[in-house]
């Protein structure tokens, strides 16, 4: 049973977490295993489907627009939608035929503590660009599909690495958060009909309703502040953390 107390401190980590590029699932372990806790999967899902809430509040304009262009049939409308589809196919084949095999290894600290080293390269990294495209092409939606893929790993930060390939390859700031925020949205909805049949189990309703908002405000604020960043060009500054992060962990294990 998760007490509103662990609901709403599990909510700020899952709120702060899933859009800063420093890994909701791998923060997620480690407060479980150092406070001795484990949530029902239920209440993991419906806090997702706050971060859920949360890309749709603030990116209405741009899924409204898309969705527009595609009534319309527009060219570019279309490409993007194709787009999100081919960058999506990663991340659901390994969902699909690896899912039981990164359950037993999703509270490794091992895994874990790797996994925040790799995405600590990747945001280090991303200050230095490969190439200067400076838009989106099919060659960058597949590598920040197959890197999104990844992310399935506890400690692999969906955003930081999918941000981070998009900075790579030469894609502003803002269209690469775009194009990766609006690929959280298959990808939640995939892995949140992946697992519901599992669930088998109701906590305790007042706690999973509080934990929810508390995703939701402190994610809206979490996400806008990332925003923010990127336009700063600070987006690399989390790699230290990460760096940090997955030396402690590594230690831990």
């Amino acid at each position: 049973m998760t007490s509103i107390l662990q609901a709403i401190i599990l909510g700020i980590i899952q709120g702060i977490t899933e859009w800063l590029p420093i890994s909701s699932s791998g923060h997620l372990v480690l407060f479980q295993k150092l406070f001795d806790i484990s949530p029902p999967l239920v209440f993991d899902i419906v806090l997702h489907l706050g971060s859920l809430l949360v890309v749709l509040l603030v990116f209405r304009k741009d899924l409204l627009r898309l969705i527009k262009g595609l009534i319309q049939r527009e060219k570019t409308s279309w490409n993007y939608f194709f787009w999100l589809i081919i960058a999506s196919v990663p991340i659901a084949l390994v969902g699909f035929f690896l899912n039981d095999l990164i359950k037993q290894v999703f509270d490794n600290l091992l895994v874990v503590g790797f996994s925040f080293l790799f995405t600590a390269l990747l945001l280090l990294l991303s200050k230095y660009p490969l190439q200067k495209t400076r838009k989106l092409s099919l060659p960058a939606i597949i590598a920040v599909g197959c890197v999104q893929a990844l992310a399935i790993l506890p400690g692999v930060s969906r955003s930081g690495s999918t941000i981070s390939v998009g900075l790579l390859q030469g894609v502003r700031a803002e269209e690469a958060a775009r194009f990766s925020f609006l690929l959280f949205i298959p990808a939640i909805l995939g892995a949140m009909f992946v697992e519901l049949p599992n669930i088998n189990q109701l906590p305790d309703l007042t706690a999973l309703l509080i934990g929810t908002a508390v995703t939701i405000i402190v994610g809206y604020f979490s996400l806008r502040l990332l925003l923010k960043i990127l336009q700063q060009q600070k987006f690399y500054y989390f790699g230290w953390y990460c760096l940090v992060l997955g030396v402690i962990t590594l230690w831990l294990a």
